[in-house]
C-alpha cells in the first residue's frame, strides 16, 4: 500500500504495556519520516510518550471514557479531524478495538485472535497473527501490512530535564559513594511481589559485595511502607527514594547502575532509558514480558512453580520460588559489566 501520510497507535493502559509499544511507533517514525503519528492513551500512562520524538500528537483520555457518551463523540471528533489513514490497536481489547474504528482510518490494524479478545479484531482491516515471543516484538510486527521489519526494535526515549535536575539534586544530598542500585518493590498483581524480606537481603548483599547503596523507589502508601520495610531491613545499605513522578523515576533510573523489579511499569519504564534491569519474573515468563534488550537479565523460577496461563493473577507460589542468591547474583553480574563498561 502507499505510505501513509498519518499514523495513529492505540495502546491506552498500562505503563508497562504502553511502553512496550513504543518501539513500534519508532519504526514507524524511521520508515515514514514525513507521517504525522498521534497516540491515544489514558491517564497517566501519557506522561512516559510526552515529549516523544516519534509521537506528534497525544490523544488524552481519562479512564473510563467509554462508558461517558460525550468522551466518545470528543475521542472521535479529535481523531477523525486528525484524518489518520492507518490506526494500529495494540492492546486487543473492546475499549481499544472501539478507539481504532473511531478513528476512521481506511487501514485499520491489530492482533488477531486469541491475542486480540473481547471482539476487539471486528475492527480490523488488517488482524495480524502473532508469530514472535516478546511482546514488544509482536507490536512491532503489527507494521508489517505497511511493508515494515523492525529488525532491531529501539524506545528512543526523551529526555525530561526538570526531573532529571530535581533526581540528580537529591542523590546529591545523600553523599552516596557512587551510583545507586534502585530496588522497585512494587506490582500491580500480589501476584509478581517479591517479598520485602528478599529485597532487603539483596541490597545488604550489594552493599556487602560491592560496596552498592540501594534506592528503594515506590508509589503510593502500600508501597511506601513495603519500601520503608526494606529500608528498616537493611541499615545502612538502603534509602527511601522521594514521591517521584514517572519522569523523576525515568531519569532517577538513567543516574543508577541498576534496576531491580519485579514484572511492572517501572521496569519497562527503567528498560526504555537504557539503565540494565534484573528482572524477577514469576506468574509470566520473561521471555515474553521480560526488559527488552540484551543488556537486561530475567531471574525465574523452576518451570514446575510457574502456574497455568489462566491462573497468573492468583498464582502465590511462583515468585517465592526466586531464591535471594539467584537475583543478588544476576545484579552482581550486571554491576560488572556496567563497570567493565
Amino acid at each position: 500500500m502507499n505510505a501513509p501520510s498519518s499514523i495513529v497507535f492505540v495502546k491506552l493502559s498500562a505503563i508497562g504495556d504502553v511502553l512496550h509499544g513504543v518501539p513500534a511507533a519508532v519504526a514507524a517514525r524511521r520508515a515514514f519520516p514525513d507521517a504525522r503519528i498521534g497516540w491515544v492513551v489514558e491517564g497517566r500512562s501519557a506522561d512516559v510518550l510526552a515529549g516523544h520524538p516519534a509521537v506528534d500528537h497525544l490523544f488524552r483520555l481519562p479512564r473510563g471514557w467509554l462508558k461517558s457518551p460525550s468522551q466518545v463523540r470528543s475521542l472521535r471528533r479529535q481523531l477523525r479531524g486528525f484524518g489518520a489513514s492507518v490506526a494500529i490497536d495494540m492492546q486487543g481489547l473492546l475499549k481499544s478495538g472501539v478507539a481504532t474504528w473511531l478513528s476512521g482510518a481506511p487501514v485499520r490494524i491489530g492482533h488477531a485472535k486469541p491475542a486480540s479478545r473481547e471482539g476487539a479484531w471486528l475492527a480490523y482491516t488488517h488482524p495480524v497473527a502473532a508469530t514472535m515471543p516478546h511482546v514488544v516484538e509482536r507490536n512491532c510486527d503489527l507494521l508489517t501490512p505497511l511493508g515494515v521489519v523492525a529488525t532491531m526494535p529501539e524506545f528512543d526515549m526523551p529526555q525530561w530535564p526538570v526531573s532529571r535536575l530535581r533526581m540528580r539534586q537529591w542523590l546529591q544530598s545523600q553523599r552516596l559513594s557512587g551510583a545507586p542500585a534502585i530496588i522497585n518493590p512494587g506490582a500491580g498483581w500480589r501476584s509478581k511481589q517479591w517479598p520485602a524480606d528478599r529485597f532487603a537481603a539483596v541490597a545488604r548483599g550489594l552493599a556487602r559485595r560491592d560496596g552498592v547503596s540501594s534506592v528503594v523507589v515506590w508509589g503510593g502508601e502500600a508501597e511506601k511502607a513495603v519500601a520503608q520495610q526494606i529500608v528498616a531491613e537493611a541499615p545502612g545499605a538502603a534509602i527511601l527514594a522521594p514521591q517521584t513522578t514517572l519522569q523523576d523515576l525515568g531519569e532517577l533510573a538513567r543516574l543508577a547502575r541498576v534496576f531491580l523489579s519485579g514484572d511492572t511499569g517501572p521496569l519497562h519504564l527503567a528498560a526504555a532509558v537504557g539503565t540494565p534491569c534484573v528482572g524477577l519474573f514469576g506468574p509470566v515468563p520473561g521471555s515474553r514480558n521480560g526488559p527488552y534488550g540484551r543488556q537486561h537479565v530475567c531471574v525465574e523460577p523452576s518451570a514446575a512453580l510457574r502456574p497455568a496461563w489462566d491462573d497468573r493473577k492468583t498464582d502465590m507460589l511462583s515468585m517465592l520460588g526466586i531464591e535471594v542468591d539467584a537475583v543478588l547474583a544476576g545484579t552482581l553480574t550486571l554491576l560488572a559489566r556496567s563497570q567493565a563498561a
